[in-house]
């Protein structure tokens, strides 16, 4: 029997997989051909979406982007053979250059296993953490994630070992939580939505680890509203973890208990702070809190909480499998392992790419990304979401490390790369930056509430010619008085794209011609 993988994560679905699954399934049947259809997840490479791969005893061979209506011809062609007589062939698809070139741990699974499957995610090395946790003490555990050199993905780069340590140190007997921060909200991104969809268990056992870590006896995975499928995976998902004694009252036999239950977001950039979020958790609205006290000290419900997001849990399972100091073996400087870069906006390959800190931004753009979509020359990319700064080319031999980035004033952040053609107006995107922090403030705080409404001002002003240069000087002094008074990232960090097109792209702030009339 030929086995045939479809992806069903949301990218696939949404680029016709499902159609195209039925399809083969129906031609099959038609022919009276066994096949075995695996509905697998995405391996990343999102410009072969949908990507369908041919298990030919000697590997999986691929072909894509593949329409319903090819599907016939593909059959035609050989594709049950997984044979090259179509325009569509990619070959074995672990030779693809994107793929090869890369060195994945957390993503080593995705597109290959049937995401749901237990016996797959276990034939791939899972749970193998969880159990070698489940032997060791608490402390043992917050030891390995410290050698590991592991920090935050979503931002602030804090290290993780840290965090939870501050969780275990708080005294035992009282209610501990585990919070992963799903709310993937930054432009450009989806690793978040790849974990969830297509390795949902190593979110779980991530969690699972940190709960035996800490002592915490209940988690809680806040999704982004929109993120539905994610939900539903991830729902199935706990189900069957629980009823194989990955989750429970006695988790791995050690006798200590961790639940899980997923809660879906408010539709809000300002969830995507910890604090905020938590607030959202407890079924408030989502304000951001004063800090000290810190969330590892007084987080959900007011007890000790570890607070981490998707990309850092996920981490965790090869951590505790090969241990910390095989992590550490990756990475440069204090930025160790491997980060999730999502390539997206104006470029010819988007997708997913695992790689170990020190790749530089411009082997990103052109090794992977093969240049703009549209052929002309890239001009700027914004790496970290829409509060991060705008790279001018001139940057982008940086290499990804969180302190090199920050020496230039920009972020990695939770990783998305986006990129702009020589087209793109910069005096439009900083003030874009402005307006985004006008609809997604909480308003707790006057700098960001009242802030970036005069920034939009300032910048309208300034871009109408109206006494340009006084506001350019005013928009420089607001932008510092966010960035210093602001309660949290959102408004301190709202002014740094707008601070890059001042510096970088000055020219795109002079006035623009007002339209000939016809």
């Amino acid at each position: 029997m030929t086995t045939i993988y479809v992806p069903c994560d949301t990218t696939a679905l949404s680029l016709g997989a499902d159609q195209v699954a039925r399809q083969i399934q129906q031609r099959a049947d038609q022919q009276g051909v066994e096949i075995q259809l695996v509905r697998n997840g995405s391996r990343g490479l999102f410009w072969l979406e949908p990507l369908v791969e041919v298990d030919t005893g000697q590997g999986r061979v691929a072909y894509g982007p593949v329409v319903p209506e090819q599907v016939t011809e593909l059959l035609e062609s050989g594709l049950l053979a997984g044979q090259p007589g179509h325009p569509l062939y990619l070959g074995p698809i672990e030779q693809h250059p994107y793929l090869q070139r890369q060195q994945r741990l957390t993503f080593a699974r995705i597109g290959i296993t049937d995401p749901l499957s237990l016996a797959d995610y276990q034939a791939h090395d899972g749970f193998a953490g969880l159990e070698k946790a489940a032997r060791l003490t608490p402390q043992q555990i917050v030891d390995e994630v410290k050698a590991s050199g592991l920090r935050g993905r979503g931002g602030a780069a804090f290290p993780a070992g840290i965090k939870w340590q501050t969780v275990l140190d708080e005294p035992a007997g009282q209610q501990k939580y585990v919070v992963c921060n799903a709310d993937e909200g930054d432009s450009g991104t989806f690793a978040d939505r790849l974990v969830m969809e297509c390795d949902p268990y190593m979110l779980i056992e991530g969690m699972a680890i940190a709960g035996l870590a800490v002592g915490a006896t209940q988690g809680y995975i806040y999704v982004r509203s929109e993120y539905q499928l994610s939900q539903r995976m991830l729902d199935e998902a706990i189900l069957r973890a629980e009823a194989a004694g990955y989750l429970g009252d006695d988790v791995c036999g050690s006798g200590q208990t961790f639940h899980l239950e997923v809660r879906l977001g408010a539709g809000a950039y300002i969830c995507g702070e910890e604090t905020s979020l938590l607030e959202s958790l407890e079924g408030k609205r989502g304000l951001v809190r004063s800090k000290p006290p810190l969330p590892a000290i007084e987080g959900l419900f007011g007890q000790p909480t570890v607070v981490n997001n998707v990309l850092s849990l996920a981490a965790v399972p090869y951590i505790l499998d090969k241990g910390g100091n095989a992590y550490a073996e990756y990475g440069m400087g204090r930025s160790l392992g491997t980060l999730a870069i999502q390539l997206a906006g104006n470029i010819k390959q988007g997708g997913l790419i695992e790689m170990a800190f020190g790749v530089t931004l411009r082997e990103i753009l052109e090794d992977f990304g093969g240049g703009s979509f549209t052929g002309r020359p890239m001009r700027a990319v914004q790496v970290g979401g829409p509060l991060m700064a705008y790279m001018p080319a001139s940057q982008w031999d940086t290499p990804m490390d969180y302190e090199a980035f920050a020496a230039l004033g920009a972020g990695i952040g939770h990783g998305g790369v986006v990129v702009f053609d020589d087209t793109v107006d910069m005096g439009e995107q900083a003030r874009f930056a402005m307006e985004f922090c006008t609809v997604e403030s909480c308003g707790k705080c006057t700098p960001c509430r009242i802030g970036s409404v005069r920034g939009v001002e300032v910048i309208d002003r300034i871009r109408a010619g109206d006494n340009r240069d006084d506001n350019l000087v005013l928009l420089a002094e607001l932008c510092e008085t966010m960035v210093d008074g602001s309660l949290c990232a959102m408004g301190g960090m709202t002014p740094f794209p707008v601070q890059s097109v001042m510096k970088h792209f000055p020219e795109d702030l002079m006035a623009r011609p007002a339209p000939v009339e016809a």
